[in-house]
Order: structure tokens, then C-alpha cells, then sequence
């Protein structure tokens, strides 16, 4: 990406303008980490950048943004601007086209204003961002509150590049965060949705999750999460703490080799059904019963709130409703077991299982005795094709209907019990069990 990066600088210097790597891929050269987003800052206006560059896409031409389609990757050009007022927390009423010193004023952090000649590999800093990052500090450029008043998004942004980067926030703009959290939500729920999706799945969680209750964001975009602070659990099972606190260490233990958008979701609501389901009881024990219900259909909300896809929102809410579900493993009939372990999501479910139990008392035992079983009985066990179908019923002169399901059912769960070892014995089974009904009965 960096070699395709240089050549659109190549080509807009070829034509006899300015241009420079700009923001984040600036940023992660200096921390000497990966990058995956190059942008290009250049004195080109967006119609000379759109006629030098066969394929582009105009997503933004009034602010001087041009996307480029570099061997069909995707990069941003930019004009150098400074902007005018915002009235919408998200975009400027009108730009002024200017040099790079204006652009980078415009910009949310330092550590993001910087820019790199790459032909001579200068960094070149208007705002202070290389002492800030070597210091590891997150600073607003200029103003923090008319920063975060140009785009609540920068709230969330702030907590989230402090959260993957390790770094701390400069107290006047930790300052702004809290003053301003509550007006995040101004801004467009699906932004905050993918923000807070990125705090999940960046790699620092839980820190990034502490910020938010910190600084108040928590609060203003998932009250239900913020809810769980103070709400506290029997110390038998829960010897960490309360719900809230529970919930920060299961967001630790999130393995990046696994951290897509719906384990990292159910993690986080894994017992948001909790505060609502909280009894003391005379013995002086917590119960929570039917949290895991309560919980299900808020996941589902809270997941609709943030802009989630539908299916998203039904596969953590059903996470979360059965998280509990493995206790009764080592309990259940072979059959129930067998479909349990069938269960689509199982493997992401057994996820949250071991990072739930490992966060808590550290009993693993129904965890393990569940991976056991996967082990031992493998797919073709636990999802085996049924011996007997709807037109075997047919054929031995059953009519379709209504009672056709409970036969297959049954049929199969005698299946997965060992009952029923050939379509034939199937056959043989569905007649002892259910005899077709005379044609009088039908």
C-alpha cells in the first residue's frame, strides 16, 4: 500500500503540485507499527486530482475529497483546507482550500496532524504530534472543545487511539471529554455503533471500556453497560466484583486471534440482563434468575441502537440467552447433548463460555467437558444426516402434515441416542412408534 501511496504522490507531483502522506499512516511509522491507512494530502484541487487519475470516486468533492482507485485499492486525496463553521457535529459549512500548515490546524489530534514528505522521508509537524508521541500522550489540536464541537466523534476517537495506542490524555482535553460526553449522541448512531465496535476489537478493550465509564461516554451511548457498576454478585462465584467489573476482565481476555464484531459484543453484554434481574435473598445470596432472557432481547435493542446488521444482533442475542446454557452439559441426554454441540455458533458460544468462567471462579469443568465431547464425537456425529426423511414417510404411506415433524424429531433424536443405525432400522422405528393412522383417522 505504501508503494501505491507513492505513486499517486508521484503523479500529483508530476503535475506540479504538492503532496504528502498524511495522518494515521504518518503516525504508525514513528511507532514503527503496520499501517493500512495512507492518505494523500495535496495542493491538487479534487477536479485536477479526479483528471490525472482514471478511477476515482467523489465522495466528498465540495471538501476537497477524492477517493483513488490505485490497482483497485482505495485511497483518500484530499485537498489542503482549513474549515469553517459546523453546524451538524460532522461537516463544515464551507472550506477554505489553503496549504498543508492550515490542514493540519484542522485536524482532531496532534499525533494525527503530521505529515511525510515520502521522497525524502521528512516528517513534517505543525502541531507538536512526534513530542506527543513520544511522550504518549492524546492532545486535541488548539481548542479541545471547538475540536470535539466540530465532530462529536472525537470524543469516542479520543478514548479509542488512547485505549490501542497505551497512551494518556492530555488533562485539557480529558477535561472536554468529560464536560461534552453527554452530547455525543448527537451525532449519527451508526458512527458511534462503528466507534464502539473498534474500541471491542482493537486489541485494548477493556482499557478503552474504562475510559468510557471514566470520562462519562459510557454513560451517554450504552447506559445499560454503565448500569452494571455497584451491582454486586455472590463472592462464591463472582470474587472479582461486581457485574461492571466482571464484565471489564472478560474484555481482557477477548483473543485477538478471535475478536470479530459478535463474540466482542456478546462479551460485552453477556450479563447486561443482570442489574434488571438482581434479588437478595434471606441467606444473603445474589440471584439473578432469567438474566440470560432479560439479557438476550436487550443485546438485540442495544445492537439495533448501534447500527448493527440484523444478523448481528440475533447472533449476539443468542449468545448471550444461552451462555449458561453448557452447566447442564454434563446432565443432558446424549441426543440433547449431540444438538446442543450442533447448535451453529457453538464454537463463538464456547468462547464466551471459557472467557465468562475464567473471569469469574474459574471453574472450567462444564467448559471442558463440552470441548471434550466436541472432540470425541466430531461433526459427523453431532450433525449427521438423518437417516429418515419426509419422503420415506411418504413412501411407507404416511400423509404430510402437522405430524410429520414430531416423527422426524423423534426420529432423530433416536438417531443421535444410537437407537437408529440404518435408514432401514429408521424405517422400521417410525412404524413401531408412530403406525400410520387408518385412512378414516386422516
Amino acid at each position: 500500500m505504501r508503494r501505491l501511496a507513492d505513486r499517486i504522490v508521484a503523479r500529483l507531483r508530476g503535475a506540479g503540485y504538492q503532496a504528502l502522506l498524511a495522518g494515521g499512516c504518518v503516525r504508525d511509522r514513528l511507532l514503527d507499527t503496520p499501517s493500512t491507512d495512507y492518505d494523500v494530502a495535496t495542493s491538487a484541487p479534487a477536479a485536477e486530482v479526479q483528471r490525472l487519475f482514471p478511477r476515482t470516486v467523489p465522495i466528498g468533492v465540495q471538501f476537497g475529497v477524492v477517493l483513488v482507485l490505485e490497482d483497485g485499492v482505495p485511497f483518500e486525496v484530499a485537498t489542503f483546507r482549513s474549515d469553517g463553521a459546523y453546524l451538524d457535529h460532522r461537516r463544515p459549512v464551507e472550506v477554505h482550500f489553503a496549504d498543508a500548515h492550515a490542514d493540519a490546524l484542522r485536524r482532531d489530534f496532534t499525533i494525527n496532524g503530521l505529515f511525510l514528505d515520502p521522497v525524502t522521508n521528512e516528517i513534517i509537524d505543525y502541531v507538536g504530534g512526534r513530542d506527543d508521541l513520544r511522550d504518549r500522550i492524546i492532545r486535541a489540536i488548539g481548542d479541545p472543545r471547538a475540536r470535539f464541537g466540530e465532530d462529536r466523534l472525537r470524543l469516542l476517537r479520543a478514548v479509542r487511539f488512547a485505549a490501542r495506542l497505551g497512551f494518556t490524555i492530555e488533562p485539557g482535553t480529558l477535561a472536554a471529554v468529560k464536560e461534552l460526553a453527554s452530547t455525543v449522541t448527537e451525532i449519527a448512531w451508526e458512527r458511534i455503533g462503528d466507534e464502539i465496535v473498534k474500541i471491542l476489537t482493537e486489541g485494548a478493550a477493556r482499557r478503552g471500556f474504562a475510559l468510557l465509564e471514566e470520562t462519562g461516554l459510557l454513560a451517554a451511548v450504552l447506559p445499560e453497560v454503565a448500569a452494571m457498576r455497584g451491582v454486586a454478585q455472590s463472592p462464591d462465584y463472582h470474587p472479582e466484583g461486581d457485574v461492571l467489573t466482571h464484565t471489564l476482565l472478560c474484555l481482557a481476555k477477548l483473543d485477538l486471534r478471535r475478536r470479530g464484531e459478535v463474540l466482542a459484543l456478546a462479551t460485552l453484554l453477556h450479563d447486561v440482563g443482570k442489574p434488571g434481574s438482581a434479588e437478595l435473598r434471606a441467606d444473603g445470596r445474589i440471584t439473578f434468575y432469567g438474566h440470560c432472557e432479560r439479557g438476550a432481547e436487550m443485546a438485540r435493542a442495544i445492537c439495533s441502537r448501534l447500527r448493527r446488521s440484523r444478523e448481528t444482533g440475533e447472533r449476539v442475542a443468542w449468545l448471550v440467552k444461552n451462555h449458561l446454557r453448557h452447566v447442564q452439559a454434563p446432565m443432558m441426554r446424549l441426543a440433547t447433548l449431540k444438538r446442543f454441540l450442533a447448535e451453529p455458533h457453538i464454537d463463538e458460544l464456547l468462547e464466551l463460555v471459557r472467557i465468562d468462567a475464567s473471569s469469574s471462579s474459574g471453574d472450567l469443568t462444564a467448559y471442558e467437558f463440552c470441548r471434550a465431547r466436541q472432540r470425541e464425537l466430531g461433526t459427523s456425529e453431532t450433525r449427521p444426516e438423518p437417516l429418515l426423511r419426509g419422503r420415506d414417510l411418504v413412501e411407507l404411506g404416511y400423509r404430510p402434515g402437522p405430524r410429520f415433524r414430531e416423527i422426524l424429531e423423534r426420529a432423530f433424536d433416536a438417531q443421535l441416542e444410537g437407537d437408529i443405525a440404518s435408514p432401514e432400522s429408521a424405517r422400521a422405528w417410525a412404524l413401531a412408534n408412530f403406525p400410520p393412522l387408518p385412512v378414516a383417522a386422516r
